[in-house]
């Protein structure tokens, strides 16, 4: 798609492409980022167990926890990745700035992790019985 701001880009509305993109990108988090990589194994499971004993509610939450957690995973990610990029010394701008994204991360990670033990703790009577 052209980027009316900039003037680059294809022309055209290519959802297919922006969505072959998007799973690319998604991909390369899983294969590349541990720390991506087992968060999503852990809800993938939990998100499993849910579906299984028709679960609804709790297969929401997890599924919006997991969300929020890979979006701020993927975006610090990226952040340190370009400020690694941008200056390869040591600069105290960007460690304040890698920081911030860590900081970000951290609550979004124990955000899921509440979310998935309490929905755990929820689920455990039905796996157990």
């Amino acid at each position: 798609m052209r980027n009316k701001f900039l003037g680059t880009g294809e022309k055209g509305y290519r959802p297919l492409r922006k969505l072959t993109v998007c799973l690319s990108g998604l991909r390369y988090a899983v294969l590349y980022d541990f720390s991506v990589a087992y968060k999503v194994i852990l809800s993938t499971l939990i998100l499993a167990v849910c579906v299984y004993y028709r679960q609804w509610v709790d297969l929401i939450s997890v599924f919006a926890a997991t969300g929020l957690m890979l979006i701020c995973e993927m975006f610090n990610t990226t952040i340190e990745a370009l400020c690694d990029f941008v200056e390869t010394r040591q600069n105290e701008k960007i460690r304040i700035i890698k920081d911030i994204a860590a900081a970000a991360t951290g609550i979004s990670i124990v955000i899921w992790g509440v979310v998935l033990f309490s929905e755990l703790g929820h689920l455990w009577p039905l796996v157990s019985a």
